[in-house]
């Protein structure tokens, strides 16, 4: 039997604890399951020959929870990688290990986000497989010295190319321009005559050719490396092919030398300029995928690098590292808040735009929450640090954002099925090819021009970054929006969402009630004297209602009187005695009890009620005073949001609960579809099934902390809020604004990016399935030209920058508007 403990997320009370326990216990091969509500854990015994710890969490996600393994995630950064075949040979190596959960590798960012069992696998372990595999892991990489590593890779690129091209060029005008001024009928100049000076002409090609071998040589120490381990990559099909060519064309020098063979063809400006070509395309790829995590670089340089603390009485300047929680922290105009924390002392404007999208200033005062990273825009102040290091929102956005550009979408696993074989099958696929047409007849040098065509052509590169380069700018610019996506499941779900259910209160809704309305009775007290006998009285209250009426009271500024006597009625409102006069505040029901009578005002408190506020009565000397209504507010930006979801085709359900009429008054508010109301909290996710099994695609969105259950069962869960640690755990997307038009760029920014991704994966088959059998001769079995490797080189390079580029051109992603 194995024993395990999983952590259970999304409980919230006893029921929920048995329904996990119920629904694994029926599992076959559990012998004993117990949740511990307390500790939110699951320990669960069973036979690992019948059950596998996938099925459990499985299980338990579709009772509407989460089940998490008490693994652990790390992340490496490759190095040794070139093309979609070396990716995949690294994932299929550590997900041999024995407690590898998940394992991922992005070839754009060049890194394995791999999830494992520490009581089973060690880092060290991890690291020994890959090197096994040819290439190396490095753990915990300082992300300046990645960039400066980074930086040495692309100048190494490009002194590599420059150097190939030196020796490259002339070789290629040596090599054509004696056709060109023979085909113009021209005298050659003598050492170009190859009639004349064959053994110079001969030598000086040889000559300035070896050096671009040279200078190539990674690509034949990785990829004949990778064949002997039968794991060819792009490097063994470069290898292969301009060895090949140069090695033909050395034995033609050895011909012309020693058996005066002037007719031998020579292929050296082939391997040289393919290989240039090569190094161009790849300093380029390089280039380009820097640009596509342009937007987690700004994100990182944010953070200062310095603080000013007070300890002692005395202010002080100390690196950002040392920072602790509970430091005071003083922060000037123009400056950026160093950590997170709660003002103090002061009053300013904090511009959040880079972590929010926010263009606006907040202001800020004491008991304000503030974000490291975000700048003081007009005013000095104080601040308690609550969160440093990597606790910071900051920090915790960038985690979100790089594992989610680790991440993988389920669109990507064709191209990597593909990329799986692609090697092995363009190998066998050259061969064939120059072999049928040398045995057609064709010369030796002909075969040996399509094999090498063949081989150069074939580009799994473009496949393996088709997917990776448009996540990792589609997420970092939903960063930039305050649109945090969490993976690429959730990226690529989100376009399908034709339904999206909002959670009412907070969502919808400011969260808190609000006096909207003051009525007062003819002969009464007027609209200030009869809130503050109302707040005077609910002063001692703690029923939200009441409180609203306290706020309200406070905004205007108003002197609260003293309460002689305080008596509160469940389920009706209060009695008060305020300067000797006999208060009532309530409902219709503590009126009738009281006997004062409503008939006059029936009309306006219904009229109310139908726009979702609650009206309060007042009574004072046992006459009627006037109403006060209260409500849940709706937001500005509701409606729009709700609009803007309309325009893409989205249906818009609100889940409450409210009762009915309360329900469709907000509803008929901002425009929605369908009013699911009277809901309890533990019935949301149930409602949301209801949705989902209709067959549509559906989004709930909630504050990510009571709607857990609902999250985890929607298609895609978003949870509206400021990025709490429970909000970024319980959803797939996370709203930073608590803008409800954030949906709808999440939305349209998901429906961008696999549209690109789909680009990308068409241009990158198109081109193998045009490109490989043109190289192989099609053309000219049909009259037309033979492919020169060299421009088949060429197309290769462009091949991978293309996908890049197209990826790129997300960067100038932006919501639409009304």
């Amino acid at each position: 039997m194995t024993n395990k403990v999983l952590a259970i997320e999304g409980m919230t009370c006893a029921a929920c604890a048995k329904t996990v326990e119920r629904v694994t216990k029926k599992l076959p091969g559990v012998s004993e399951a117990n949740v511990n509500l307390a500790t939110e854990k699951l320990s669960i015994s069973f036979n690992d020959g019948e059950l596998t710890i996938k099925t459990i969490q499985d299980a338990v996600a579709k009772a509407g929870y989460k089940a998490l393994t008490q693994s652990v995630s790390k992340v490496f950064n490759i190095q040794g990688m070139t093309c979609a075949v070396c990716a995949k040979t690294i994932e299929r190596v550590t997900k041999k290990l024995s407690g590898v959960e998940e394992a991922n590798v992005n070839l754009a960012t060049e890194k394995l986000n791999i999830r494992f069992d520490p009581e089973l696998l060690t880092t060290a372990i991890i690291k020994t497989a890959i090197t096994k595999a040819g290439y190396k892991a490095l753990e915990d990489a300082d992300e300046g010295e990645l960039t400066g590593r980074k930086q040495g890779e692309i100048s190494s690129l490009r002194n590599r190319f420059i150097t190939s091209a030196v020796f490259a060029a002339p070789l290629l005008l040596i090599a054509m321009i004696p056709m060109i001024l023979e085909a113009l009928g021209v005298m050659l100049p003598g050492f170009l005559n190859t009639m004349r000076y064959p053994k110079q002409y001969a030598l000086i090609q040889f000559l300035l050719c070896t050096p671009v071998i040279i200078v190539g040589r990674r690509y034949y120490t990785v990829g004949f490396r990778n064949l002997i381990k039968l794991s060819p990559n792009m490097d063994s099909l470069i290898a292969i092919g301009t060895s090949a060519a140069y090695i033909y064309s050395f034995y033609g020098v050895y011909q012309i030398f020693f058996n005066g063979n002037v007719d031998y063809e020579l292929y050296f400006e082939g391997a040289a300029v393919i290989l240039a070509l090569i190094t161009l395309g790849k300093y380029m790829e390089a280039v380009s995928k820097g640009k596509t995590s342009e937007a987690i670089k700004k994100l990182i340089g944010l953070a200062p690098k310095q603080a000013s603390v007070i300890r002692e009485g005395v202010e002080l300047l100390v690196p950002i590292d040392e920072v602790e929680v509970g430091d005071i922290v003083v922060v000037r105009p123009g400056e950026r808040f160093p950590v997170d924390g709660i003002v103090t002392e002061g009053l300013t404007a904090v511009d959040e735009s880079m972590l929010t999208g926010e263009s606006i200033p907040v202001e800020k005062k004491t008991g304000d929450t503030v974000i490291g990273a975000s700048i003081n825009k007009n005013g000095s102040v104080h601040y308690r640090a609550t969160r440093v290091g990597k606790d910071t929102a900051l920090a915790q956005i960038i985690r979100l954002v790089e594992n989610a550009q680790g991440s993988k979408a389920p669109i990507a696993r064709l191209a990597d099925i593909i990329s799986g074989y692609f090697v092995p099958v363009v190998m066998v696929l050259a061969l064939i090819g120059a072999g049928a047409w040398f045995f057609s007849g064709e010369t030796f040098a002909f075969s040996i021009t399509i094999l090498i065509s063949v081989l150069v052509i074939a580009c799994p590169c473009a496949l393996g970054l088709a997917t990776p380069t448009a996540i990792m700018v589609g997420t970092g610019k939903g960063a930039q929006y305050g649109v945090l996506i969490k993976s690429g499941v959730a990226l690529e779900t989100a376009h399908k969402i034709r339904v999206v259910v909002l959670d009412k209160t907070g969502t919808i809704t400011e969260g808190r009630p609000k006096v909207t309305d003051i009525l007062t009775a003819a002969g009464g007290p007027d609209e200030a004297d009869l809130l503050r006998l109302a707040a005077s009285g609910e002063k001692g209250s703690e029923h939200p209602l009441g409180e609203s009426i306290v706020r309200a009271a406070e905004e205007r500024h108003l002197e609260l009187l003293q309460v002689e006597q305080f008596q509160a009625v469940p389920g009706q409102g209060i009695h008060a005695t305020i300067q000797g006069k006999a208060v009532l505040l309530g409902n219709q029901k503590l009126m009738a009890e009281n006997s004062i009578p409503l008939e006059s005002v029936a009309s306006e408190a219904e009229r109310l009620a139908g726009e979702g506020k609650t009206p309060m009565f007042v009574a004072v000397d046992g006459a009627f005073g006037g109403i006060i209504a209260v409500a849940d507010t709706v937001k500005e930006t509701s409606a729009e949001a709700v609009e803007r979801l309309h325009r893409l085709g989205v249906k818009v359900a609100m889940i409450t609960g409210d009762n009915k009429r309360t329900a469709a008054a907000i509803a008929k508010q901002v425009g929605i579809d369908t009013v699911l109301a009277e809901v309890l909290p533990e019935d949301k996710a149930a409602e949301v099934k209801k949705l989902q099994d209709s067959g549509k695609k559906t989004a709930m969105v909630g504050d990510g902390i009571n709607d857990a259950p609902a999250l985890a069962q929607a298609d895609v869960g978003m949870a509206i809020g400021s990025g709490t640690d429970i909000a970024m755990e319980s959803a797939d997307i996370v709203l930073m604004k608590s803008d409800l038009r954030d949906v709808a760029t999440a939305i349209e920014l998901s429906r961008k990016t696999i549209v690109n991704i789909k680009q990308n994966l068409f241009w990158a088959f198109a081109y193998n399935t045009l490109g490989i059998p043109i190289a192989m001769g099609a053309l000219f079995l049909l009259g037309g030209p033979l492919l020169n490797p060299m421009i088949a080189a060429l197309a290769m390079s462009l091949s991978s920058v293309s996908v890049v580029s197209n990826a790129l051109r997300l960067r100038g992603f932006k919501p639409s508007k009304l």
